[in-house]
C-alpha cells in the first residue's frame, strides 16, 4: 500500500527555528525552508529580509497523515511561536516574520480556522491571534545554505539562544510525538 504524503506550509518567524522544530516530529518526512505569500518571482533571502517582497519566511512540511495529523502540526505551530504579535517573532521584525498558515485546500483552511477559533474561545493567549490564513500560491525554496540550518550550526549563538529553547520546549510538551533519533 502506497503512503500518501501531504504538505503543510507555515510561517512563524525565522525559518531556521521552525524547520528545526518540525524536523523532530515523527511522521514528518521532510522540512524545507522557503518563501511564500509575496509579489515577486524567485525572491532571494536578501530581498525577503529587506521586507519589500511581501514574502514570509516559511517552511514546507512533507508529512505522513497516517503517522501525524495536520491537527497535531497545528498544535506544534501554535505552541512554538507567538501568534499574537503582528509581523514579529522575538527580535525578528517585519512582514517576512509574520504568523501565517498557507493552506493547500479547503480542508486545511477549515481545520486551521477551527483550531484558531478553539484557541480564541479557550483564551489560550492573552492577546488576539493575528495568524493569517492565506491560500498557497507558490512556495519558493530558500537558498541551500538555509536548509537544515540548526542541525549544521548548533554551536552558533543565535542557534543556542533562540532555537535550542524551542527544541527543549517540544521535547517537554510533545515528547510522545518526537522521532527517537532527534
Amino acid at each position: 500500500m502506497d503512503t500518501i504524503i501531504k504538505q503543510a506550509i507555515f510561517a512563524n518567524g525565522c525559518f531556521w527555528c521552525t524547520e528545526a522544530v518540525f524536523q523532530r516530529l515523527e511522521g514528518v518526512v521532510n522540512v524545507v525552508s522557503g518563501y511564500t505569500g509575496g509579489h515577486i518571482k524567485n525572491p532571494s533571502y536578501r530581498e525577503v529580509c529587506n521586507g519589500t517582497t511581501g514574502h514570509a519566511e516559511a517552511i514546507r512540511i512533507d508529512f505522513d497523515p497516517k503517522v501525524i495529523s495536520y491537527q497535531t502540526l497545528l498544535e506544534v505551530f501554535f505552541a512554538t511561536h507567538d501568534p499574537t504579535t503582528l509581523n514579529r517573532q522575538g527580535n525578528d521584525v517585519g512582514t517576512q516574520y509574520r504568523s501565517a498558515i498557507f493552506y493547500g485546500d479547503e480542508t486545511q483552511k477549515n481545520e486551521a480556522k477551527d483550531f484558531i477559533d478553539t484557541l480564541t474561545k479557550a483564551v489560550v493567549f492573552k492577546e488576539s491571534i493575528v495568524t493569517q490564513l492565506q491560500p498557497l500560491d507558490i512556495f519558493y525554496l530558500a537558498e541551500a545554505s538555509h536548509h537544515n540550518y540548526y542541525n549544521q550550526n548548533k554551536e552558533q549563538a543565535y542557534c543556542n539562544f533562540t532555537i535550542t529553547p524551542k527544541i527543549e520546549k517540544i521535547q517537554q510538551f510533545f515528547a510522545d510525538k518526537l522521532k527517537s533519533n532527534k
